[in-house]
Parts: C-alpha cells; sequence; structure tokens
C-alpha cells in the first residue's frame, strides 16, 4: 500500500476520505502518532523543532528499509 498525505481537500463522509483516499482509522493513528511526537518535542522544549522532526523521520525510514531486508 502506498501511503498518500492529506492534500487539505478533506471530506467526512463514508469510510474513506476522498481527498487523500486514506481511511478513518489511518487518519485517526496518524493524527495520535504526530501528536505524541509533538507533545514529546514540547515537554522536551526542542528550539530547532525542524531537526528534530526531520531526524524522525529519518529514523523511521532506515528502520524500515532495514526491517524490509530483514535485518
Amino acid at each position: 500500500m502506498k501511503f498518500n498525505p492529506c492534500i487539505d481537500k478533506c471530506t467526512y463522509e463514508g469510510t474513506h476520505c476522498e481527498g487523500c483516499g486514506r481511511s478513518r482509522e489511518e487518519i485517526a493513528e496518524t493524527k495520535k502518532l504526530v501528536m505524541a511526537l509533538v507533545d514529546f518535542a514540547q515537554t522536551q522544549g526542542y528550539e530547532n523543532v525542524d531537526d528534530f522532526a526531520n531526524a524522525i523521520g529519518q529514523s523511521i525510514a532506515k528502520k524500515l528499509k532495514k526491517s524490509a531486508s530483514g535485518k
């Protein structure tokens, strides 16, 4: 499955957003993950939030690639 980011054309009818095509469950879980990271960064008092966000994204991608290769 390919990830489709929000394109700011949200719809609220049915089981999937017609804008991005993601399920309501996927959208809700993604929001929870993002808010947990926001809360963590705020608790830590990070001033360089762009660096934090980039490092988290790189770490996730690295771990997913490693997992996919079976290592």
